[in-house]
């Protein structure tokens, strides 16, 4: 079968490779599950994968399989599967355990090893392809209702993860109620955060670097979310006029970001990291500063990354909140369809020169009656 590979740390060397067809007895005690797959997101991660920052192939190979954001069919079940049947609709998680404790107990996205696993991104194929098989553990079932905006629940699952986290770690405060929340960074993951604090309704802010009129700014306004442009209105000025932030999200991909964001936190407030940075930037901090805030504030700050299936499931119960509190805006995040696997060349250009893309997506192929 035909899929879309690059060779790992180096640039720009996407290409159509083969693969066997994948069978359902690969997956060993009877509980392989084979997908065919329908579609296949992309995201920053996959920008970067294709610029050679990071990346390794699976053991065996000198390619790896990209594609982490997928939709798809359930078409085969080995005989000791009875979670999933033929013709269920699924999203996989991105994430493989390792051998750490917290591997083997299901929360793979916390290993404490240095090596992790990541089908499409690290030491796994992912899923621009036809075809892949799993394990029932990595598949999330998605209910008729959800399907038509089932290929955005990788980057949701993100985002839940990080919003989640941040209250499980502050009910250290016994009391923890945020009420004003900023988001750095008005792409999918920005637009998705700022979408799940307003289901929480939480008073949110966003910014980003385009001026209006901008899409994306649109879209926010649609779901009562405030926009502003840093070229505008920096985030040390909305401070200022306004008072810090119980949270903040940042999802820029600039890394410099995140000491403005550490300055722009309320006591006891949560910062969250969510980009993944493969390059050598550096830049000077007031870290004296920022030190004594974080001591004396009882700030926290840490990182959210590729999520469990307990994710992902929650995701799914914000789509839904989703669907009835500002029916169809999910659907118009998905701005750039592309179709057929053999026009993978044009969802890459949409990635690289489409400046107004919120989410590109590859229709591999359709579903079953």
């Amino acid at each position: 079968m035909k899929a879309v590979g690059i060779t790992p740390r180096k640039p720009h060397t996407a290409r159509l490779v083969e693969l066997p067809e994948p069978k359902v007895g690969e997956v060993p005690n009877g509980r392989g599950v084979k997908v065919k797959i329908l579609k296949v997101g992309v995201d920053g991660t996959d920008k970067e994968l294709h610029l050679g920052e990071y990346g390794a192939p699976p053991p065996g190979y000198d390619f790896l399989v990209t594609g982490h954001e997928c939709f798809g069919q359930v078409v085969e079940v080995g005989p000791k599967v009875k979670e999933f049947k033929r013709g269920d609709f699924v999203v996989p998680t991105v994430r493989r355990p390792g051998g750490s404790l917290f591997d083997t107990i299901g929360t793979y996205d916390m290993t404490s090893e240095e090596t992790y696993y990541e089908r499409g991104i690290n030491l796994r194929h992912g899923y621009l392809t036809e075809y892949f098989v799993d394990d029932p553990e990595y598949l999330v079932k998605v209910p008729k209702g959800l399907q038509h905006i089932a290929i955005l629940l990788e980057p949701m699952s993100i985002c839940i993860k990080g919003i989640l986290q941040a209250y499980e770690i502050n009910r250290r405060l016994k009391v923890w109620k945020p009420s004003r929340v900023a988001v750095m960074g008005a792409g999918p993951i920005g637009l998705l955060t700022a979408l799940a604090y307003r289901i929480r309704n939480l008073e949110t802010v966003v910014f980003g670097v385009e001026k209006r009129p901008y899409r994306n700014a649109e879209l926010l306004d649609e779901i009562g979310a405030t926009y502003y442009s840093v070229q505008d209105r920096p985030l040390a000025e909305e401070v200022k006029k306004n008072g810090p932030f119980d949270m903040v999200f940042e999802a820029t991909g600039f890394s410099p970001v995140v000491f403005d964001a550490m300055s722009a936190l309320a006591k006891n407030g949560a910062l969250i990291l969510s980009s993944v940075t493969g390059g050598h930037r550096k830049c000077e901090v007031e870290a004296d500063r920022l030190n004594i805030e974080f001591v004396l504030g009882n700030k926290v700050m840490f990182g959210t990354v590729n999520a469990h299936r307990g994710y992902f499931e929650e995701g799914l119960k914000d789509f839904a909140m989703s669907e009835a509190a500002y029916p169809g805006w999910l659907t118009k995040l998905l701005s750039h369809p592309v179709d057929g696997l053999e026009n993978w060349k044009e969802q890459i250009r949409i990635l690289f020169e489409i400046k107004d893309c919120t989410k590109a997506y590859l229709n591999v192929a359709q579903p079953e009656a």
